[in-house]
């Protein structure tokens, strides 16, 4: 009896199911976008036809098909296929998927894969548990995870998988998988309709179909068409794929950073903007450009390093939001401003020469005279000051055995012009 019941409830969730889960690919022909990894002929895609997955970590943001790819290698597969999710599976959850394995392999030698939704959510211990697994071949690992596999699986299990990485869905890949969940809802979904799901769906095949089936029936409940009026009521606000401690986070900073330096003040405003909107701490942007100040700009325009100070001062005098236009006018000079970084190339090279060659004694001259019986051991003795005498201005006073030594080398641009 409970038989009968486990399927009427199947078959009533798959009438039920969300959208997106109605229409998950079952095939790799099915599956819409990655075909960087997944095309004809791809070693990956000739792995999954040949029922020889290896052990991977699948990466990439939400609804770009991790674990819908998962599923696929499932229905493909003559091995057992295991899942746990690591939002809830134990140390002892993993331990009894390795012992049945084991005993398939030992008894039958049938392979079981074992998909973990959500890996990076395994701590150090639950990886460990199932490390010598994958290692002696007992399971065939597939990782699923939105977060930096390089940050957040260790290193040994690491080095026993290959990372794939997902990429999110381009606009003409959304629009396919729109114009399929409009055949399914039986909906009459105009062109422009469709380009708006995709525009908004941020890469995510889960949004736009969630999107799609929300305004579908918001447009039934009044008796119309679908509108793009009901697809912003639907969406209401863009996702947007960000982690203060993770891999977007790195990578939306390296990007500001990297367009402050280039000069393009637009693309600076935009990451700004990506990471204010993202919840990013300000006061951590506000640092990055303090430091770019000195690193980028130099002293081509030493008022870079003035802006940059006020503006993380106006930070935390005014507070966000109005902190926005201190920190977007800040960014804006940053970019705009002459670029050097001769002063940074100074420091870093005369301090890789103390780390290596230890520090040198100034010579005695320029050493402290202030105290009886400096001038018997000769410091200071012979010493005079360029105010005294402006032809000892730019006299040499490194160390005797680093005379002629050049760490500073001016750029040229801007302010440092005049002292090529």
């Amino acid at each position: 009896m409970s038989d009968l019941f486990d399927d009427a409830a199947r078959e009533q969730a798959s009438l039920i199911a969300p959208l997106a889960q109605r229409l998950r690919p079952r095939t790799l022909d099915e599956l819409v976008g990655q075909q960087h990894v997944l095309a004809p002929g791809s070693a990956l895609r000739r792995a999954i036809e040949d029922d020889r997955p290896p052990s991977m970590i699948l990466f990439g943001p939400p609804g770009v098909g991790k674990t819908t790819l998962a599923r696929i290698v499932a229905e493909r597969t003559g091995a057992e296929f295991e899942e746990l999710s690591a939002v809830s599976a134990r140390v002892d959850d993993v331990r009894a998927v390795i012992r049945r394995a084991r005993d398939r392999l030992g008894g039958n030698a049938r392979r079981t894969i074992l998909f973990i939704d959500e890996i990076h959510r395994f701590d150090k211990r639950q990886q460990d548990s199932v490390l010598h697994a994958v290692e002696e071949g007992v399971v065939t690992l597939i990782g699923a995870t939105t977060e930096n596999p390089y940050f957040e699986v260790n290193d040994a299990l690491l080095s026993r998988c290959t990372v794939i990485e997902l990429e999110p869905l381009g606009g003409e890949e959304l629009r396919v998988i729109v114009e399929r969940g409009a055949v399914v809802l039986g909906a009459d979904v105009g062109a422009d309709v469709v380009d708006e799901i995709a525009r908004v769906a941020g890469g995510d095949a889960r949004t736009a179909l969630s999107t799609l089936e929300l305004a579908v029936e918001t447009a039934r409940a009044v008796a119309g068409p679908v509108t793009r009026d009901h697809v912003a009521d639907a969406a209401r606000k863009r996702p947007l794929r960000y982690d203060r401690a993770g891999d977007r986070h790195y990578d939306l900073a390296s990007a500001f950073i990297k367009s402050m330096r280039g000069g393009d003040p637009d693309a600076a405003v935009y990451y700004l903007a990506v990471m204010l909107e993202a919840g990013e701490d300000p006061r951590f942007i506000a640092r990055r450009m303090v430091i770019l100040a000195s690193e980028d700009v130099g002293n081509a325009d030493p008022r870079a390093l003035l802006v940059a100070v006020a503006a993380a001062q106006a930070l935390e005098h005014v507070g966000l939001p109005e902190a926005q236009l201190n920190l977007a006018q800040a960014a804006i000079y940053l970019a705009r401003a002459p670029k050097s970084n001769a002063s940074a190339t100074a420091i870093w090279g005369a301090r890789a020469e103390v780390r290596r060659d230890g520090a040198k004694p100034p010579p005695a001259v320029l050493r402290d005279a202030h105290y009886a019986g400096a001038a018997s051991r000769g410091h200071g003795v012979g010493y005079v000051s360029p105010h005294e005498d402006t032809a000892r201005a730019g006299v040499d006073h490194l160390p005797d055995e680093l005379q002629g030594r050049t760490y500073y080398r001016p750029s040229g641009n801007g302010e440092e012009q005049e002292e090529v």
